[in-house]
């Protein structure tokens, strides 16, 4: 009886145990698809600015943080800053830290203590510390080289994106930067996380101190349109009004002067994404980074002013393949960079041969074994440390041991989603993995309690760019239901859902979350939308013009934030009406000018002839009804 009991009690706790498996699992799958399909909605609003600029009939009014780091406007603004931050007093009443050039050790420590207990550096010396990282970072090449030679060993760490507590854990456990303790930071410092900023100022002031012992590589969020997207811009004007201005055009150019990789011991290759068929280290080691674009900020770089085109030989020189064939001639030689400079800061890893565009992210490639073979047999590599990709230890290893992610922005998609991670190489380049989670409220969590917060968001998400896309999934689940009874069989359902949202999820795993069935075993596809409304009810739009303000709303807060120029928030009726119309036009939406024209009126409260656009944007929010 006792060991029937205890085989009773095995099975159910396995069972148990493989369900809310199963719930992480998917919980965890859901945020990375919508992740991953915002990057797409990024490159698709990064090719819209390249159609406004074409054909908007305004650009004074188009602020100039929308500008490329290498505008002449930047460089020129970038260098009266250095003059415009002397101009900046620092009051008697201000108690955080007080920089001197050159910076020491008490001035890092002293930033970590003012940051650890919330307090701020003054804009005086935050402009004084960006501008002395720049002019530092100028002499460094595109690809750095540190040696364990030096130092026991090197620690290299991954993503943070703005938490600033896995940053304060690492140097808690694995000790601040030195001569003896030498870092690789690989890119994505900002984004997402609400102290994006104060990592930035601990960073380079240890950058500072010790130039030739901490490395700072460039990840696909430093550019100012990734920010503007993913909340780094928001948080410096929040944090510095008054001078936002001033630091985002610098930071814009300390970005672009960010190397691309570092190489230990001339064996280990270290660098944000990952590489391509057509990656060349001598052609990245040459090109000049700051003149381009490394992110989805451009599709493409054009213009007249550009240099002439490469000649063939030179594209034979980056490489010809199926991924990535030998354009024309026509094709400018600033093209040939900012693509190897894509792949390395977007591509991910796939354990099947060969290279093939990376369709996820919509930016990069996927990159088999045998690309990473054949990288290291040119190269002489060993290793190859890359990071910008979600992973649930903190860690992943790849291709044979020969790749590995590691990924340092613990609880990045929720509380309890993910451990953060770095490694640590010794002499003999052997790899070894420190786990941490910054996270005392996760700890008091049990199992149940963690995996049901996961899952609870995750589902949140997705209800909401279920509901974005409502008019598209009723069109689709109609052709399904040809008697016009509502419901449709199960495998109708998970079509319909993927034809539209294209997110590759388990859905007939997900659909007892999402939809109700009848008592014929039918979906009732109606029931997607049940545990959805509107914040408030907005008589004056058409439910088809309420969907696409919901589905692009971060899309528009972008675009108005750029051409809000004198960051009052607020926008003319005029111009909103003109970019919408630009916006609708490049996307294909058809939406009723009429419509929108009525809703605007009925926003500018004070009949003025201005909205403030983020209010405007607030009145589309998604309500859950259970809440």
């Amino acid at each position: 009886t006792v060991i029937k009991a205890a085989i009773l009690i095995q099975k159910w706790y396995r069972a148990t145990m493989a369900r809310i498996e199963m719930r992480r699992r998917y919980s965890l799958s859901i945020f990375r698809s919508i992740e991953y399909a915002d990057e797409q909605d990024q490159l698709q609003l990064s090719k819209f600015f390249s159609f406004m600029l074409d054909h908007y009939t305004n650009l004074d009014s188009v602020s100039p943080i929308s500008t490329s780091p290498t505008d002449p406007q930047v460089v020129g603004e970038c260098l009266r800053i250095t003059e415009f931050e002397e101009k900046i007093d620092v009051p008697d009443s201000y108690y955080g830290p007080r920089l001197s050039f050159p910076l020491t050790v008490g001035d890092a420590n002293a930033l970590i203590h003012a940051f650890r207990n919330k307090q701020r550096l003054h804009p005086h010396y935050v402009l004084q510390l960006l501008c002395e990282t720049r002019r530092v970072l100028k002499l460094m090449p595109n690809i750095t080289h540190l040696s364990t030679s030096y130092s026991k060993d090197i620690t290299i760490c991954g993503d943070l994106h703005g938490n600033l507590d896995d940053l304060l854990l690492i140097f808690y456990k694995n000790g601040v930067p030195s001569e003896q303790n030498r870092y690789v930071f690989n890119g994505d410092y900002v984004d997402r996380g609400k102290n994006s900023l104060e990592i930035l100022i601990i960073l380079f002031a240890f950058f500072l101190i010790y130039p030739n012992n901490i490395s700072l590589n460039r990840g696909n969020h430093e550019d100012y349109l990734m920010n503007l997207r993913y909340g780094f811009t928001k948080e410096v004007s929040s944090k510095y009004k008054e001078h936002s201005t001033q630091i985002l055009y610098l930071l814009q150019d300390v970005f672009s002067w960010l190397p691309l990789a570092t190489i230990i011991d001339n064996k280990v290759l270290i660098l944000h994404g990952g590489i391509s068929d057509t990656t060349n280290l001598d052609f990245l080691k040459a090109l000049e980074r700051n003149k381009h674009d490394s992110s989805l900020s451009s599709t493409e770089p054009s213009g007249s002013n550009l240099p002439a085109g490469p000649t063939q030989e030179e594209w034979k020189q980056v490489g010809e393949t199926k991924h990535r064939p030998i354009p024309k001639p026509s094709r400018t030689k600033p093209a040939v960079c900012y693509l190897q400079i894509l792949d390395v800061l977007w591509s991910d890893p796939r354990s099947q041969n060969g290279c093939k565009p990376n369709k996820s992210r919509g930016a990069g490639c996927y990159f088999g074994p045998d690309v990473t073979a054949k990288i290291f047999q040119r190269y002489n590599l060993k290793i190859l440390i890359r990071s910008h990709e979600f992973k649930r230890e903190g860690y992943d290893i790849s291709h044979g041991g020969k790749v590995i992610t590691i990924f340092s922005a613990s609880n990045y998609y929720e509380e309890g989603s993910n451990r953060g991670a770095y490694v640590k190489l010794d002499p003999e380049l052997i790899p070894r993995f420190v786990q941490f989670q910054s996270s005392k409220h996760t700890r008091s969590l049990n199992i149940l309690e963690r995996v049901g917060t996961i899952e609870s968001s995750a589902l949140k998400s997705l209800q909401e760019l279920i509901y974005a896309h409502r008019s598209e999934l009723i069109s689709a689940f109609a052709q399904y239901d040809l008697n016009g009874t509502g419901c449709i069989s199960v495998p109708d359902w998970v079509a319909a859902m993927e034809s539209v949202l294209h997110l590759e999820l388990p859905w007939r795993m997900l659909r007892p979350r999402l939809a109700q069935m009848n008592p014929d075993g039918q979906v009732d596809f109606m029931s997607c939308f049940y545990d959805l409304k509107m914040d408030q009810p907005i008589k004056e739009a058409q439910p088809a013009l309420v969907e696409t303000l919901c589905r692009y709303r971060k899309d528009l807060e972008i675009i108005f934030n750029i051409i809000n120029k004198d960051n009052s928030g607020l926008i003319s009726l005029e111009e909103f009406s003109q970019t919408w119309r630009l916006f609708t036009s490049h996307l294909g939406i058809d939406v009723q000018d009429d419509s929108l024209d009525k809703l605007v009126l009925s926003i500018d409260h004070n009949k003025d002839g201005h909205i403030d656009f983020n209010e405007f944007l607030e009145a589309f929010h998604f309500v859950h009804r259970v809440e």
